[in-house]
């Protein structure tokens, strides 16, 4: 029995990288599922399994370790299966752009919901700034202010011109992070300029809608020269939540669950209850309404979300 760590997941297959460094082609033994969750991938990628030799090149997994956490997403269209991003991860970075692609705060706010529910750090990598106007940077410092005051750090970067990219190095260093956004927003591009030996691949928008072209097909995790791991995934239209219960939700945004015993009832859920802390800050402006929206959306769970309609930030 041998101990080692899942790198890549391929529907089927699984690379896992043994103890002593060598990269082992496993498939699963028998079920294996997460306890409480149905899942489409129950093995993933940052995983930690045992597993044994068939040959001298392929093994068999036949267990996981108990996991440290794990961030899972369902398709908002599709099953309601639960699909693992990644486990064991120390962060995770959502990267946003106001164009090219358009990235919704709905979405960016999912994915923080989702992190603060499994209990992941999370930061919010504003890339591509070089193609912005000076009143598009503007537009995005305005959006950013609203997690800067939240608590989420906010980077702003340029994987082309390398502005900010020495900042990303040191937040990845010694530690294992998700890459996670849109198709196009360059996650991969991002990688490969933080470290020049990954060599991710990329692709250029769709020229027809400006929305990114899948590159990454399967989440991979990836060593970094200067110590700690990257976990790639594929890009993200939609991001349902998994097993939320509606009284849940809004201790999952920090600025809610901070003014909540505020509020006159103790089952207060923050619609049209009277004497609601939470409802009083969003009219004097210490909550934004972007967030609040965010959370009556979740909380009615309307999740019909089209990623690329009208620019909210125009």
């Amino acid at each position: 029995m041998e101990m080692g760590v899942v790198m890549k997941s391929t529907g089927s297959w699984y690379d896992v990288r043994s103890q002593d460094g060598k990269t082992v082609k496993c498939k699963i033994r028998g079920k294996i599922r997460l306890k409480g969750l149905r899942t489409t991938n129950p093995v993933a990628v940052g995983d930690k399994v045992r597993f044994e030799m068939q040959d001298e090149e392929t093994g068999v997994i036949t267990g996981i370790e108990p996991r440290m956490n794990y961030i899972v997403r369902r398709s908002v269209n599709l099953s309601r299966a639960a699909h693992i991003l990644a486990a064991n991860i120390d962060q995770a970075l959502l990267l946003v752009t106001l164009k090219e692609p358009l990235t919704l705060p709905a979405f960016v706010d999912r994915f923080l919901v989702t992190a603060e529910a499994y209990h992941i750090p999370a930061v919010l990598i504003f890339n591509k700034i070089d193609i912005y106007s000076e009143a598009e940077l503007d537009t995005l410092r305005g959006f950013a202010s609203v997690y800067w005051d939240v608590g989420y750090r906010c980077l702003e970067v340029s994987a082309e011109t390398g502005e900010g990219l020495e900042t990303v190095r040191k937040l990845l260093a010694n530690k294992v992070s998700l890459l996670s956004g849109h198709s196009g927003v360059g996650k991969s591009t991002l990688a490969n300029a933080v470290d020049s030996g990954l060599k991710l691949r990329t692709a250029a928008l769709s020229e027809s809608f400006r929305m990114g072209q899948h590159t990454t097909t399967f989440a991979e995790m990836h060593p970094l020269s200067f110590g700690g791991y990257v976990i790639d995934t594929p890009g993200i239209k939609g991001f349902g939540l998994v097993d939320f219960e509606k009284t849940e939700i809004a201790e999952r945004f920090p600025e809610m669950r901070a003014l909540m015993s505020g509020c006159k009832f103790h089952n207060c859920v923050h619609v049209d209850e009277p004497q609601c802390a939470v409802k009083e800050a969003v009219e004097d402006g210490r909550i934004a309404w972007t967030r609040y929206d965010s959370y009556l959306k979740l909380y009615f769970n309307n999740e019909a979300e089209d990623t690329y309609r009208q620019n909210p930030y125009s």
